[in-house]
């Protein structure tokens, strides 16, 4: 295992999986919606493309039913402790929280859930993608070992 690190926030990488961080708190992009967006992680139990979207649009074309996303956005300081971004803290997940309707992109199969928090007073989103709407039982827990590792400061 490895752990990644960029803009006050940092989790642990299994051995095999691979994770990328762009942004951070001097990042002024703004996302489609034109809220600002400050930091975009991924990390998946697959490869990940050098030209990925904020949500992973090209990487969950990638993902077999074994396999999982995990994304957290962090949204502007203007959007922390909105009605959006009400819940406090890290979210736990469930496998009744993931649902096919839940993608952002829809794949055959798969399965997704998102949820906005807010935690240290920063606003984020976590969107996670599993590659079997049928095994999600299987690979929440999987999903769950890498949120669990998040440090948010």
């Amino acid at each position: 295992m490895s752990r990644i690190r960029r803009a006050g926030v940092s989790v642990e990488v299994p051995t095999g999986w691979e994770a990328a961080a762009v942004g951070g708190a001097e990042f002024q992009g703004l996302d489609t919606d034109g809220s600002r967006q400050m930091l975009t992680l991924h990390v998946a139990s697959f490869p990940l493309p050098a030209d990925m979207a904020t949500f992973g649009a090209s990487a969950v074309e990638r993902m077999g039913p074994d396999d999982v996303m995990v994304m957290l956005v962090e949204y502007g300081p203007e959007s922390a402790n909105t009605p959006l971004f009400a819940h406090q803290g890290i979210p736990r997940l469930e496998p009744g929280m993931f649902s096919r309707d839940n993608l952002h992109r829809t794949l055959p199969g798969q399965s997704g859930t998102q949820f906005f928090f807010t935690h240290e007073g920063r606003a984020f989103c976590l969107y996670v993608v599993l590659g079997s709407h049928i095994d999600r039982a299987d690979l929440v827990p999987k999903a769950n070992a890498i949120v669990e590792s998040l440090e948010i400061s």
